[in-house]
């Protein structure tokens, strides 16, 4: 058995990203950027008021009350053209270009208006409620980095840089496989001895949360023929994920089959808990990754090494799980020679983050899994733990985006 980081490093390194593609805007939310976006224009392109009410010059408020002359206005999308002199002002509006000669703004609620003049009874700060020309970015600023995954925040800006192309990754092309006898798809009659397989959908929920393109490639007999079958229907992935039949026992094929029809076995089993039958290598030219067929072990592994290829597939730069410090709620016992991956719930208590994990941790178990707020991490023969001890976690997103 190899641990879990060199497990993930060799991943990783077998790795190419995907290539790039030109997308519209408008369909690059959750896309990974594949090159460095910069501002094509000036944000704001000149000054522009921040607020409602009146540009004035700052000289002219030196004595109050001040009595000043309303010589126009400056709405959103227009201008005064014109400049202010001395004990003048011109009335603005929010989004409004900051006239000539003007260096402040007296907010509406702060002056008396007359006729044609207003009275100032309160000084604003020099420049205050004034947004300087390229305040947020000017041409040629970088906006986003290449690797960023886009969400709204990263489109709003990308818009206001006014890119409305944008290059991105490829979504990587990921079949999965689940084997063997004893599963059946959901909806179909199932057997007295037989389970509904949930570990494609599973999977495939994850990979389209974060980026990726799934393909259900089906269910395998635990025959020969059944996964030879699959050997054709893999070509132009970049990836191929199989969930099942990567174990010891007498039906568990994958490895043997594939291996006669040009799969080399980079690793196989990982000092892990859940996930120990996990094997990596490439199945004619396409990387493989074979996770156990145990719903929560698939799972886990899932998080922790398919979530990296993808990520690393995409070009990112965020390919381990990020780890979190926490006081344990429950005591847990002295580990083994595996690293394990405890499900647990999350809680807060006089400020503090507690990790309780849960009493039973059978890999058989969704329900768990689907209830947990957190992995709980312990290292390879780690000692006893006691409650209010730091331990280390790594929090489950919604969905599973990330981590």
């Amino acid at each position: 058995m190899i641990s879990v980081s060199e497990a993930r490093t060799r991943i990783i390194s077998s790795l190419t990203p995907v290539a790039n593609e030109i997308v519209a805007l408008p369909q690059a939310n959750g896309r990974t950027l594949a090159e460095d976006l910069h501002a094509s224009l000036t944000q704001p392109p000149v000054a522009f008021s921040a607020m409602d009410g009146y540009a004035v010059r700052y000289q002219d408020l030196e004595t109050l009350p001040a009595v000043l002359k309303v010589i126009g206005e400056a709405p959103a999308g227009g201008a005064f053209n014109g400049a202010i002199e001395k004990d003048q002002a011109v009335q603005i509006f929010t989004g409004g270009p900051v006239p000539t000669g003007a260096d402040a703004i007296v907010i509406q609620e702060n002056v008396r208006r007359d006729a044609s003049t207003i009275t100032v009874s309160e000084k604003p700060p020099r420049g205050h409620y004034i947004r300087v020309a390229g305040l947020d970015f000017k041409t040629g600023d970088l906006g986003i980095r290449a690797g960023t995954c886009l969400g709204a925040r990263e489109i709003g800006l990308a818009a206001a840089m006014n890119r409305p192309w944008v290059c991105v990754k490829k979504r990587p092309r990921v079949s999965l496989l689940a084997t063997g006898d004893e599963v059946v798809r959901p909806g179909e009659p199932v057997g007295q001895n037989q389970i509904v397989s949930s570990n494609t959908l599973a999977m495939a929920a994850l990979l389209s949360n974060n980026g990726a393109d799934p393909t259900d490639l089906g269910i395998a007999m635990d025959t020969r023929e059944s996964l030879l079958g699959v050997a054709n229907m893999v070509k132009g992935s970049d990836l191929l994920v199989t969930m099942g039949g990567a174990s010891v026992g007498e039906y568990d094929m994958v490895q043997t089959v594939f291996e006669q029809c040009g799969l080399k076995t980079n690793f196989w089993q990982v000092a892990m808990r859940p996930g120990k039958p996990l094997m990596f290598g490439t199945f004619n030219s396409v990387p493989m990754l074979g996770l156990p067929g145990n719903p929560v072990s698939s799972l886990v592994c899932g998080l922790i090494f398919v979530l990296p290829a993808i990520q690393t597939l995409l070009g990112q730069s965020n390919k381990a799980p990020q780890l979190e410090s926490a006081i344990l709620g429950r005591e847990v016992a002295t580990n083994d020679n595996r690293e394990d991956y405890l499900r647990a719930k999350l809680s807060e208590v006089n400020s503090e983050l507690v990790v309780t994990p849960f009493p039973t941790q059978d890999s058989s178990m969704l329900t768990v899994l689907a209830n947990a707020d957190c992995l709980l991490l312990r290292r390879p023969h780690a000692p006893f733990a006691r409650v209010g001890e730091t331990v280390d976690i790594i929090r489950l997103k919604p969905n599973l985006v990330g981590y």
